[in-house]
C-alpha cells in the first residue's frame, strides 16, 4: 500500500470515529439547549419559528395561545417565552404582566406596534425585551441569546411539575397529592428530580445513576424506580407516568 494512504477498513474506522464524536456532540448540545415557547396565534409563524430556532440548537415548543400556553408553562420548565402581543383572547401584553406575579422567566415580545408607548407597556409590564415586525429570524436569534446571557437558566429552570394528581416541587424537593405529602427517600427525590428536568424525555440508565446519585449501578436505578412507582402510580404493574422506554431507559409524563 503506498504511503500515506488509508484502507478500506482504516477508513470505515475514521468514519466511526467521526460518527461518535458527532453523535456525542450533538447530544451534549440537544440536553444542554435552552427550552424556548412560542406562542402566537399565527399558525404558519409559529411553524416557522420552530424551524429555524431549532436548526440554531434551541428546544422549541409551540403554543396558539395564552391557554395553550398557560397549560404548558404549568407542566414543564421553559428558559424562554416568545410571545406575541396581538393575540384574540388574553394578548400578550396581559399574559407578561399576568405571568410576572409569579414566574421570572425571561419574555420578549413580538409587536407589530409601531408606538414608542406601545413598546414601553410591553416593558413595564415585566418583557425582559421586544421586536417589531416584521424582523430578520437572525435579530430574534441573537436578541434571545442575549437575555439567555443575562438571566442563567438555573434561575428559571427548576418549576412544579404536575402528573397524575401530583406536583413535584423541585426547589423544595416536595412531592404533593393535593396537600398531603407524599414521602420518599433521598434516592427517590434524586431521581424524581433527574427525571422531571427533562419531563417526557427518556433518559438511560447510567445517566439516571450519575444524576441520581447512583454511582455506576445502572441496576440500582430499576430498584429505585419500582419503588418510586408504587408510591405515584395507581397500578405500579401498568405505569402511566414514570414509563418505561425499551432499549432506552425511563421517561415522566407530565399533564
Amino acid at each position: 500500500m503506498p504511503r500515506g494512504s488509508v484502507s478500506k477498513g482504516g477508513l470505515r474506522g475514521v468514519h466511526l470515529r467521526y460518527w461518535v464524536l458527532d453523535a456525542c456532540y450533538n447530544r451534549a448540545m440537544s440536553e444542554e439547549a435552552a427550552h424556548v415557547l412560542v406562542v402566537d396565534d399565527d399558525k404558519r409563524l409559529r411553524a416557522l419559528l420552530r424551524k429555524y430556532l431549532t436548526e440554531q440548537g434551541f428546544r422549541v415548543s409551540v403554543a396558539n395561545g395564552a391557554a395553550d400556553a398557560r397549560q404548558q408553562i404549568a407542566s414543564l420548565a421553559f428558559d424562554l417565552l416568545v410571545l406575541d402581543i396581538m393575540m384574540p383572547g388574553e394578548n400578550g401584553l396581559a399574559l407578561t404582566q399576568s405571568l410576572r406575579r409569579s414566574s421570572a422567566v425571561p419574555i420578549l415580545l413580538l409587536t407589530a406596534m409601531s408606538e414608542a408607548e406601545d413598546r414601553i407597556a410591553g416593558l413595564d409590564r415585566g418583557a425582559d425585551d421586544y421586536l417589531a415586525k416584521p424582523f430578520e429570524p437572525r435579530e430574534l436569534v441573537a436578541r434571545i441569546r442575549s437575555i439567555l446571557r443575562r438571566a442563567p437558566r438555573e434561575a428559571v429552570a427548576a418549576r412544579e411539575i404536575r402528573f397524575g394528581g401530583l406536583a413535584f416541587d423541585p426547589r423544595r424537593r416536595v412531592l404533593l397529592r393535593g396537600t398531603e405529602e407524599i414521602r420518599l427517600t433521598t434516592a427517590e427525590l434524586d431521581l424524581l428530580d433527574a427525571l422531571a428536568r427533562r419531563p417526557g424525555e427518556a433518559v438511560n440508565r447510567d445517566e439516571l445513576a450519575r444524576e441520581a446519585g447512583g454511582g455506576d449501578s445502572s441496576r440500582q436505578i430499576d430498584v429505585q424506580v419500582a419503588r418510586l412507582r408504587r408510591k405515584i402510580e395507581d397500578d405500579p404493574r401498568f405505569p402511566r407516568y414514570l414509563q418505561t422506554v425499551r432499549g432506552r431507559g425511563y421517561r415522566l409524563l407530565v399533564d
